[in-house]
């Protein structure tokens, strides 16, 4: 083939792929404003859309309304064109997620299995995950990836689990998934994945730090738009930052980490309720005791929220299981403690609150392998 000849396709390929992440990007568009908006020759448009169209990719839906002449189709990617599957793999249960090319979960479910290191429990994990996909009628070649999330810090290399004190689970392994499914797997740190999330649904983020608030707290550090993983990929564990030497007594063998006062677990633990019942009974039943546990728990995440501002100074993002039970008067409360704390005054809107609860990592997992196949189309 000459040179001309590979230069040509080469040509063809960039112009497909502009096309197609344009329209991904505009959601909904028209032919016209295409060629105008990125300045092509109709006929090129023309001939990449009918690719891209025959290819199952975008799809013509509707028109917009005249503006004098003919009216113009409205034209948008076919969303669930892939599919990326997400798993968050928790001690006592895993949570599934389908989720789009947009970053949409279409559809959610959780599996009350407990996690054990063994081939029986390996083999029920992926045998859901092939009858979630069957169920929900997916086609088999609609599957971009598995993505694996799970409360354990991975190696660089994604293959394994190398610290997992809190399920146990540091025998781990990617290959305990991918030897069972027949799609591209991979393996992450649920809070990595939480922060991949909250960096996809707030394009305007630069640096921040992530408070998962989950059963077990965990933590992450985005900066310049990135998921900081550090040298030894533990980077962001916000939850053992010692807020008292002679607080209770962690998982990791220390005393008074932020986990012993802000996961779940610790909130439910101090209620002596269910979160779901703690919530309930402390909105509705003006209960001092329940107030004042409430409280504490917002004044030690406002020392967190304080002391990580020093270091990492952007926005926090409240994530994951707790994130939904946060009102309004919640973030007020939290930004007063830190301002009456810091030097360094913060705005209520640096203060984000996450809306994927619990299934957040399992979501978050996916984006990467999402991102990779919209910017290699």
């Amino acid at each position: 083939m000459s040179n001309k000849g590979v230069t040509t396709i080469t040509l063809k390929k960039i112009n497909k792929a502009k096309v197609y992440q344009y329209i991904y990007q505009q959601k909904v568009t028209s032919k016209l404003q295409i060629v105008l908006e990125l300045q092509m020759g109709l006929s090129t448009v023309s001939q990449n859309l009918t690719a891209l169209e025959q290819e199952g990719l975008i799809e013509r839906n509707g028109y917009f309304d005249s503006t004098g002449g003919r009216k113009a189709q409205a034209i948008q990617i076919v969303p669930n064109f892939r599919i990326s599957i997400g798993v968050g793999i928790l001690k006592k249960m895993f949570h599934i997620a389908a989720v789009n090319l947009y970053g949409e979960a279409i559809c959610l479910d959780t599996f009350l299995i407990p996690y054990e290191n063994s081939d029986a429990y390996y083999q029920k994990v992926t045998a859901k995950i092939k009858e979630f996909i069957l169920e929900n009628q997916y086609p088999e070649d609609s599957i971009l990836s598995v993505s694996i999330a799970t409360q354990g810090i991975t190696s660089p290399s994604g293959d394994e689990v190398t610290y997992g004190t809190i399920m146990n689970n540091s025998d781990m392994k990617l290959s305990d998934f991918s030897s069972r499914l027949p799609y591209p797997c991979s393996l992450a740190h649920d809070s990595k994945a939480a922060a991949s999330l909250e960096l996809w649904n707030h394009p305007e983020l630069d640096n921040a730090v992530v408070f998962l608030l989950n059963r077990n707290l965990g933590g992450a550090v985005i900066a310049n738009r990135t998921v900081n993983q550090g040298s030894s990929m533990h980077s962001g564990t916000i939850e053992h930052l010692c807020v008292n030497p002679d607080g209770p007594l962690c998982y990791c063998g220390n005393r008074g980490c932020l986990e012993t006062y802000c996961s779940a677990n610790a909130l439910e633990a101090a209620a002596g309720l269910s979160i779901k019942d703690f919530f309930e009974m402390l909105h509705h039943n003006s209960s001092d005791s329940l107030s004042q546990i409430w409280e504490d728990y917002l004044k030690h995440l406002a020392f967190a929220i304080k002391n990580l501002n020093m270091i990492i100074d952007g926005s926090v993002i409240i994530s994951g299981y707790l994130a939904p039970y946060f009102t309004d008067d919640d973030i007020t409360y939290l930004i007063n403690e830190v301002n009456r704390m810091t030097p360094f005054p913060m705005e209520k809107d640096r203060i984000i609150v996450g809306t994927h609860g619990q299934y957040t990592p399992a979501i978050g997992a996916t984006l990467p392998h999402i991102q990779h196949f919209i910017d290699k189309i």
